[in-house]
Parts: structure tokens; sequence; C-alpha cells
């Protein structure tokens, strides 16, 4: 009778506490995201950015923007990533995946900031770059250290959810520097390794910048991206060519994000699925010699000087 009675405490005790230990949703999917201005977003959001969709989440990586709280999930509408921000490839990247994956809840974590290197996402080398004056508060939002931040709040975000995969849109301040795509990929390796994700299962997902096609001042850069398959067997280049800029050569216009963040969507939505849904257009190859003749070539250092000045007169107006 003991016996009986404890086995039947035991049985309820263990029922109580599988209720309170919560698994993850198999059918959350998270995506981290991570960049410089075009991934922050700098968009001026319309109505239909507006409209909340229930499946559609994000978890703020900062305070108190939007009234959210660090660490907490809210509905994702602009601005998702900061308060410095506005609508951005992420908004209907989201949205186009909640409309073609009826049974899934989409979340992001993204981290972002204007005007950054890349060397603000390497946690060995963040602590030395230099930073503008208008940019320090920023980098303080994330605690000081971006990269800590992501993998932070992603690791809170794995409590929810099953991440999925990773977005970038990063690069014109790297503008023409051929190393970069080395440099991405030990991010992209260390967050795999922290996050204990494994590459197969998470793509990399690279947007391309402001094409020369569109007079973008950091167009050279995208042939710089497209090395990134090379780099990364499991990265995927996101094509921008023919999107429309605001008239700063850097920054997209809204329904620019709109149709880059439709892409983003449409490339891990072939990648769930298994299924291409979207042609890229064809694109000239460029041979390494090739870029390495635009990256030596005086006049891109030109154009690095007046993008780091646009950038500086853009947020000192901010």
């Amino acid at each position: 009778m003991r016996t009986s009675i404890a086995l039947s405490f035991l049985a309820s005790a263990l029922m109580v506490f599988s209720k309170a230990v919560k698994h993850p949703d198999p059918n959350f999917h998270i995506y981290l995201a991570f960049g410089q201005s075009n991934m922050e977003g700098q968009g001026p959001a319309e109505s239909q950015d507006r409209i909340a969709d229930a499946r559609f989440k994000l978890i703020s990586t900062v305070d108190q923007c939007m009234n959210r709280e660090l660490g907490q999930w809210y509905p994702a509408l602009p601005p998702i990533v900061n308060c410095f921000g506005n609508i951005g490839p992420l908004d209907w990247f989201g949205r186009t995946l909640t409309k073609n994956l009826p049974d899934i809840t989409v979340g992001v974590v993204p981290v972002a900031i204007a005007g950054c290197d890349i060397q603000l996402f390497e946690e060995a080398n963040y602590k030395t770059y230099e930073q503008p004056d208008w940019m320090v508060g920023r980098v303080e939002s994330y605690g000081g250290n971006p990269y800590r931040r992501l993998v932070d709040i992603a690791k809170e975000a794995q409590k929810s959810g099953i991440i999925k995969g990773i977005l970038l849109h990063q690069g014109e301040t790297n503008n023409g520097q051929l190393d970069w795509p080395d440099r991405v990929k030990a991010i992209y390796e260390s967050l795999l390794k922290e996050l204990n994700l494994k590459a197969e299962d998470v793509p990399l997902l690279a947007g391309e910048v402001v094409s020369t096609e569109k007079n973008g001042l950091c167009g050279a850069h995208n042939d710089i991206i497209h090395m990134l398959p090379d780099v990364i067997p499991t990265s995927h280049v996101i094509y921008a060519s023919d999107l429309d800029q605001q008239g700063d050569d850097l920054h997209f216009t809204s329904a620019a994000y709109r149709t880059l963040g439709e892409r983003y969507a449409e490339k891990m939505l072939e990648l769930l699925n298994g299924t291409p849904i979207a042609e890229e257009p064809a694109k000239e190859e460029s041979t390494a010699e090739e870029v390495v003749e635009v990256s030596n070539d005086e006049t891109l250092d030109d154009d690095e000087d007046s993008v780091n000045e646009t950038l500086d007169d853009d947020e000192d107006s901010a």
C-alpha cells in the first residue's frame, strides 16, 4: 500500500515538473540579424509596415526602445532593430515567412549599428575600434559589445524556439577589403559554436549593398560579398542590384527594403523546403584579380572617404 502511494506521489511530481520545464517550440523559428545601417533600416515606415502580425515577433536587444525591455518578446513593428532605425529588410522578411509558413511563428534577434566596421562584431578586436562620437551611445545601448549582446539574447531566444538562420547586411564601411569574407566567416563560426548550432542547419544569408548601377558609393563591395559562398559553403547572397536608393547613395528606399526583405525570406523558404522559389538574375562573375584591381584603385580610396564623410553627415543630422 505504502509503495503504491509512493509511486503515485512520484508520478504526480514528475508530471508537475515536466509541465514546469519549458521546452523550445519547434514551430517558433528564430533568426539572428546583424550589420550596419541598412540592417538597422533607414526607410520611413508607412501604413502597411505598421500592421501587426501575430506570428512575427522580435526579442528586444536594447532596453527601453519603444518601452521594450531587454530580452523580452514583442510584436515585430518598426523600428524592429533599435530606435535609431526605421523599417529595413527584417520587416518584410518576417512577414513573408509567416505568409508562406502558416503553422510557424517567426522571431528575430537583431543587432545593428549604423556606420560600423565589421571589427565591431569581432569580440577579440572590438575594444580597439575607434568609434566616432555619434556612434558611442549606439554601441553602449548594446552594453558596449554588440557581438556579446547578440549571443546573450540569442541564448535567451533559444529558450522559446529554434534558430534557423543568420542574416547579415554589412560591408559599406569595409568597402573593397578583401579580408572581409574571412572575417565574416570567423564571426559566423563563433556564433555557431557559442550557440551550439551546426552550419548545415543554420545558413548565413548576406545581402548586397546599394549597387554601382544605382550610384551606390560602395557598390564595388558587392563583388566581395559574392565571394562569401566560396569561403562559407552554407552562405547565400541576396541580390539587390536592381533596388533603388534614397538619394544618399548608401541607403535603400522603403519600397526597396520591403523587396530586399522578401528576397531574404524567399531564399530561406527555398532552403527550408528544398525547392527554389525565386531565380536570381544573372550576374557577371568577377575574378579575384579584378577585385584586387578595384580595391587598389585610387578612386576606391576616394570613395571610402566619401562614404565616411556621408555617414558622419547623416549621423550628425540624425
